[in-house]
């Protein structure tokens, strides 16, 4: 049986906005709104699941969806850096942040590295029974982009090169080590 896993990246939230990793914010006012005005446009799942933050559960709440946080990835662990920007850091720590885009094995802020995140959201991808069917999972955009890359086959290097924009669908579809991906529609 064919799986299909829907992954939406969830609203704009504060610390996106202000171009900072995440720190557990909620949503914002604007962020659900968003969420609320796309609600019509979620397609139908067997299986509803939403990651453990704040915002993938507001945004899963916006939608109308009832999902379970149980099971869906978490975002990456990003350590000390959590609820700081990424030019604060590159002023700081310009050979961390260096090493951290270069080198997926690299983790110099004590959380997780890339090649950890791309093995974790790949397990859980393969992991999937293909009786589920329809599987609809909001999570976190790094999420979206190491299913892709793992989906695909593709080096973890391109993980850096993938935009997932708020609200967006990824459609996998497919089995472990057989899937085809159908990149970020915009839920409207």
């Amino acid at each position: 049986m064919t799986l299909r896993v829907m992954l939406i990246s969830p609203a704009a939230g504060p610390a996106l906005r202000a171009a900072r990793f995440d720190d557990g914010s909620p949503l914002d006012e604007p962020g659900i709104r968003r969420a609320r005005e796309a609600a019509g446009s979620v397609p139908r799942a067997a299986r509803v699941l939403t990651a453990p933050s704040a915002r993938c559960r507001g945004t899963a709440e916006a939608l109308g969806l009832a999902a379970d946080a149980a099971d869906a990835p978490a975002d990456l662990d990003v350590g000390r850096w959590r609820g700081r920007s990424l030019e604060e850091l590159t002023a700081g720590e310009p050979a961390a942040v260096a090493a951290w885009l270069s080198d997926p094995g690299a983790a110099p802020h004590g959380g997780e590295s890339l090649r950890d995140l791309l093995a974790r959201v790949g397990s859980w991808l393969d992991g999937l029974p293909p009786e589920e069917g329809r599987v609809l999972a909001v999570v976190e955009p790094a999420v979206v982009r190491a299913a892709a890359v793992h989906a695909l086959g593709l080096p973890p290097e391109v993980f850096w090169r993938l935009d997932v924009p708020p609200l967006t669908l990824t459609e996998l579809t497919g089995r472990s080590s057989r899937w085809n991906l159908r990149c970020g529609r915009p839920l409207a």
